[in-house]
């Protein structure tokens, strides 16, 4: 099971902070795919990935990152500083 974390507007547009799934992703486009296939509330919070970011297990990651062995992704919007 993987458990995947929404933060910000993305959990905003799921619904949930979070869920554990069962997957056959291989990298995190994969996985991204997988949940725009679900429901029409996942296609929108996936619409535009220059607007994510994502980490595996607390790292940030690239969308072509493997995910095999991971515990958790993570999906946010960019950090700003300030």
């Amino acid at each position: 099971m993987l458990e995947v974390l929404y933060f910000a507007w993305v959990r905003e547009r799921i619904g949930e902070p979070r869920e554990r799934i069962e997957t056959t992703a291989a990298t995190v486009a994969d996985l991204v795919d997988e949940l725009r296939g679900r429901e029409g509330r996942y296609a929108l919070a996936f619409s535009d990935l220059a607007a994510l970011r994502v980490a595996i297990d607390q790292e940030l990651a690239d969308w072509d990152s493997p995910i095999e062995g991971a515990r958790e992704v993570a999906f946010f919007p960019p950090m700003t500083g300030g």
